[in-house]
């Protein structure tokens, strides 16, 4: 236990002393967010926060690597460090991104191709979505290689543009970010892979020490940087926890689904889908009058219903027929709100 604690304090602790140091670097370097349009926020913020979230992740996990084998548990699969490497390296290069568009505002054809050299750089690390469990007859299915490589592709790009999108309220995609590494750390947990539990357990302390300052009202933003690199650790990890795909189509159900409503919108009317809008579930439910913590509140209790979910219900079955249901209830609102047409310009 004393292994596990070490490693949530390294983190929570770096984060929290970090973040705020972070501040003061975004208005040095130029990257800070203003007011106005699609940002509800009021004065100039910093977006480097995810710098504190990222050290902090990083810091904890090389530190497995460094305790005596004393605490630590034993590593029963000869590939998990290959993983890790993956893990590490695909979360260091869209971190890098991140941070060159925070300063620089890199064009989405630039994003989608950085997107792509991460899922790459985890495939070539054996971080790759090759089997799931039918949840219809409790079966194994094995994919064939292209369909391995094409999965994985789609799984972490979209992994990545899901935190990026949800990050547009204070407290937002760092809190639902926090959830669901608790769930995946849980889940590890009980299915006995210790070995591997340090991993959403670091970023679960990452985002806890990171939220003081960007839960409403923010003093400070993740940025790119934050939510790409939130995003790629959200995606690896869940495949190196097992493919437990299901379990995070549950937790971030409602902005997964948000993500794929707002791309199918800007296919309808013929607009681009990296441009830039209020459409998104939770800028519509702050333009119906809720306040930012009322919307980023019941974001966190939605996503902390369907992660108990995870380990309520009883078979695969019916975890699938509650993502059905969620993605269903979301759609609903979602089309009563386009209908209703509360946007703000």
């Amino acid at each position: 236990m004393i292994f596990f604690a070490i490693v949530f304090g390294v983190a929570f602790l770096t984060s929290l002393l970090l973040t705020p140091a972070t501040i003061p670097l975004g208005f040095k370097w130029g990257a800070v967010d203003m007011p106005g349009g699609r940002r509800v926020h009021k004065g100039v913020k910093s977006r480097l926060g995810g710098i504190a979230l990222f050290t902090s992740f990083t810091l904890a996990v090389t530190l497995t690597l460094l305790l005596p084998p004393s605490i630590t548990p034993p590593r029963n699969d000869p590939k998990e460090l290959t993983r890790l490497t993956g893990v590490l390296l695909g979360s260091l290069f869209m971190f890098g991104v991140g941070l060159l568009d925070d300063k620089f505002d890199l064009k989405p054809l630039f994003h989608l191709l950085s997107q792509l050299v991460a899922s790459l750089i985890a495939i070539a690390f054996l971080v790759f979505i090759e089997r799931v469990m039918n949840p219809f007859t409790d079966r194994l299915v094995i994919f064939p290689f292209p369909l391995v490589v094409a999965f994985t592709i789609f799984w972490i790009s979209g992994m990545i543009n899901t935190v990026n999108f949800l990050d547009g309220l204070d407290g937002l995609a760092a809190g639902v970010g926090a959830i669901t590494a608790a769930v995946l750390t849980l889940h590890m947990w009980r299915e006995g892979q210790l070995s591997v539990v340090p991993l959403p357990l670091a970023l679960l302390g990452s985002t806890l020490g990171f939220l003081p300052f960007n839960f409403h009202p923010a003093k400070v933003f993740m940025g790119s940087c934050g939510a790409f690199f939130l995003g790629y650790a959200l995606g690896t990890l869940s495949i190196v926890a097992g493919a437990k795909v299901a379990t995070i189509l549950l937790v971030m159900g409602v902005p997964i689904m948000d993500v794929a409503w707002i791309i199918f919108q800007r296919v309808r009317f013929r607009s681009s889908i990296f441009q830039a809008d209020r459409r998104h579930l939770h800028h519509r439910l702050h333009d119906l009058g809720l306040s930012q913590r009322q919307v980023v509140l019941a974001y966190y209790g939605v996503s902390l219903f369907f992660g108990i979910l995870v380990f309520v219900l009883p078979t695969r079955l019916y975890k699938l027929l509650a993502i059905l249901l969620l993605w269903l209830l979301t759609s609903i609102v979602l089309w009563l709100l386009t209908l209703k047409g509360v946007q703000k310009p």
